[in-house]
């Protein structure tokens, strides 16, 4: 089966490709991207060689890393977060630790799921490398947090190509340039809705109070769904791709007109019955919320999924995180060599927070947010061979022409 003759479109963003398409009704930041939000830096990398794998096929290594910093000093200065989970088959390191106190003081990394390890090594190399004593020792511990999706359709899991020093290489490298999207970071290898997946971003701007304007970013690993479920503003278009492409299958599974994937859509292997795919999803704000309030935020991830068409199939890991860069936290202030407070005494803190009776805009604001970042995960990624595999991109001009009716 082949899609070699399938149109060749230049990716573009979802509104770039269909710009009168709603995705609600407040401005995006100026990048339209996850670092709109002041003070947060992200990094994306590809990896598709290893020195430790010099014999590997030429399309084996199809991972990477994506590296989020809520601030630059994350270290000393925490800011409030919330989770949310609506399925639990992935992983988020350092969950735990955020539900009991609140507290984010770590970077984000994104990644595949055979680089977790490598992943978590990282955080703590760099920090060891910027924060130990002169002996070259540490009195103080962190939890990273690390989440996963799945890229073993186009990854060879056996290659270990995610090692610390492209963690500790992407905190070092994290800006506030717009979010690299589709193949790139961590959702280098990964799938979404069926077509080729990966990395995206979107940000709103919320109007306040007081002439305030408060910035929400979202930045997703998508990985995640059925082609059939696929949906943009609306708008059914993976049924009427499907309803296109599978008489196609049937009558011919050697035309050239079918999508590489199109054998496993609407012949799958038995095998693959159990394999659902993922999504994970970090929103952040400059809006003064509490850990609650983020928690809250974060459940509206799943507003904005459900509107791309994901449901949460059973085996598939779909974490939410909302964190805020507004208030600063001081941690570490407790040790033995920088004993600022004594964990015994209780003292105060001051912080600002969002009444709770105003707080809608910035829930209605997260929903669109995820949204539109998955799109741009989906209208930016490029098709891909990999580990002996190979997954189309959506086709642009296809999905052009089928929106028209609903624009």
């Amino acid at each position: 089966m082949t899609s070699s003759s399938l149109p060749s479109t230049p990716r573009q963003r979802v509104r770039e490709a269909l710009p009168t398409v709603y995705l609600g009704r407040y401005a995006t930041g100026s990048k339209n991207s996850l670092t709109d939000v002041p003070g947060v830096l992200v990094s994306t990398q590809s990896i598709h060689e290893s020195p430790n794998y010099p014999n590997a096929a030429p399309d084996a290594i199809n991972t990477g890393v994506t590296t989020i910093l809520p601030r630059k000093n994350w270290f000393r200065k925490a800011c409030f977060a919330g989770i949310f989970r609506l399925n639990g088959t992935g992983e988020m390191t350092g969950s735990h630790f955020i539900d009991e106190t609140g507290l984010l003081h770590t970077p984000i990394i994104i990644t595949g799921t055979f680089g977790v390890g490598s992943a978590l090594n990282g955080v703590y190399e760099y920090a060891i490398r910027e924060h130990s004593d002169d002996k070259g020792k540490v009195n103080w511990g962190i939890l990273p947090v690390v989440a996963e999706t799945s890229d073993g359709f186009l990854h060879d899991f056996t290659k270990f190509a995610v090692t610390p020093q492209h963690v500790v290489r992407g905190i070092d490298e994290a800006s506030s340039d717009s979010v690299r999207e589709g193949n790139t970071g961590g959702g280098t290898g990964m799938i979404c809705h069926q077509f080729k997946g990966g990395t995206g971003s979107s940000s709103r701007m919320v109007p306040a109070d007081g002439g305030k304007t408060y910035t929400i970013g979202a930045l997703v690993q998508a990985n995640y769904g059925a082609m059939r479920d696929f949906k943009i503003s609306g708008a059914p278009t993976g049924r009427l791709i499907c309803e296109e492409q599978e008489p196609k299958m049937q009558e011919d599974p050697n035309d050239p007109e079918l999508f590489a994937q199109s054998s496993t859509v609407f012949n799958p292997p038995q095998e693959d019955d159990n394999k659902d795919g993922s999504i994970i999803v970090i929103l952040g704000t400059d809006a003064p919320l509490h850990p609650a309030q983020l928690r809250r935020l974060a459940k509206r991830a799943t507003v904005g999924l459900s509107r791309v068409g994901g449901w949460g199939s059973n085996l598939s890991g779909d974490i939410f995180l909302a964190f805020s860069t507004s208030n600063e936290l001081d941690v570490h202030a407790a040790t033995t060599a920088n004993k600022k407070v004594d964990p015994w005494l209780p003292q105060e803190a001051t912080i600002q927070m969002i009444d709770d009776q105003t707080i809608n805009a910035l829930l209605e604001a997260s929903a669109d947010v995820v949204e539109e970042a998955i799109l741009n995960a989906v209208f930016m990624a490029e098709t891909m061979e990999g580990n002996g595999n190979k997954v189309d991109a959506l086709d642009l001009g296809k999905v052009k022409k089928l929106m028209e009716k609903y624009l």
